[in-house]
């Protein structure tokens, strides 16, 4: 099979037929899929979000540095802590510095602070520099096969396997797995196939486990005292079987500080944080994730409202 030396972006226009970027933000399998109505085209929800620009500013601070990304009219603050994930585009260990040209890679679904700039605490952070190493960040199947069906990894002997808890890792261990990939040449086949250098394994990043839904009728949630118990008695809509009740009347009488974002709110009450976004089944607890059996919505006008399970959630 016939190999060719290609550089990050000159890959994808020949797997494109010209369209210029390499793939970088995919989606995993089960995802939704969106389609344009001018191109007919489907177009799937990213699993990460990457980030490119110069880094112009660097603050340090106790836990974390804080650098300033900025990318045309875009900045961003990628924030970096020990565990942080940080090499070139060759697969080498690096160092921000002021000056970088880099990518940072965040998992989509992470709850993120609705604030500007954005802040973004990535998986792993890639240094650009002027060697032909690429990198591919993504989900890819038992096949070894990312989830657009542009990058199929043939490991061999010589690719170095690792994962981001140190643990050893095997080749068995890659499929089904959210992998960064380092390669420096792929065959012009589609989908393109590369002997990868080195790959390692997101392990931080937890599968997503199937939702169980017992098909008997939701159980009322026990009274919290009578002033909640009077808002879930008359304010609720029921969606799929259900029961929704208003997220900011009940939090706040919980004791809760409500702050609304764009797409839906934080929650808050001492060292506890849940981040509920509408039209989302997942929901930030702190700093892993949960889910939800019926997505919060904006059922009435300014109101977002969630499962009345969570409710319970919040009198633990």
């Amino acid at each position: 099979m016939k190999m060719t030396k290609v550089v990050p972006f000159a890959m994808s226009a020949l797997l494109l037929g010209g369209a210029i970027g390499a793939p970088t933000a995919s989606a995993n399998e089960g995802e939704a899929t969106v389609i344009n109505a001018e191109t007919s085209e489907q177009q799937v929800q990213p699993i990460f979000i990457k980030v490119t620009g110069t880094v112009e500013n660097v603050e340090v601070r106790e836990n974390a540095t804080y650098y300033t990304v900025v990318d045309g009219d875009n900045t961003n603050i990628v924030i970096v802590n020990k565990d942080s994930l940080v090499f070139d585009n060759m697969g080498k260990e690096a160092k921000l510095q002021k000056g970088d040209k880099v990518s940072a890679y965040s998992y989509a679904k992470k709850p993120m602070l609705a604030i500007y700039p954005p802040q973004y605490n990535p998986e792993v952070i890639i240094v650009e520099t002027e060697e032909m190493g690429s990198v591919e960040v993504d989900f890819f199947n038992k096949d070894l096969v990312d989830t657009e069906n542009n990058l199929k990894l043939n490991v061999g002997e010589d690719t170095k396997l690792a994962s981001a808890t140190g643990k050893a890792v095997k080749v068995d261990d890659l499929k089904e797995q959210h992998l960064v990939v380092f390669y420096t040449i792929a065959t012009m086949s589609i989908p393109a196939q590369t002997p990868p250098s080195k790959v390692i394994v997101l392990d931080t990043i937890e599968k997503e486990e199937p939702v169980e839904v017992d098909p008997a009728p939701t159980p009322e949630p026990a009274p919290v005292d009578s002033a909640v118990q009077e808002i879930i008695n008359k304010d609720f809509y029921e969606v799929d079987g259900t029961k929704m009740v208003p997220l900011r009347l009940i939090a706040e009488k919980l004791g809760f500080k409500v702050e609304v974002t764009p797409k839906g709110a934080i929650v808050s009450k001492g060292a506890l944080s849940y981040t509920i976004t509408r039209g989302q089944k997942e929901y930030g607890y702190n700093k892993a994730l949960r889910q939800f059996k019926v997505a919060p919505a904006l059922l009435e006008s300014g109101k977002t409202y969630v499962p009345v399970e969570f409710v319970e959630e919040l009198t633990k």
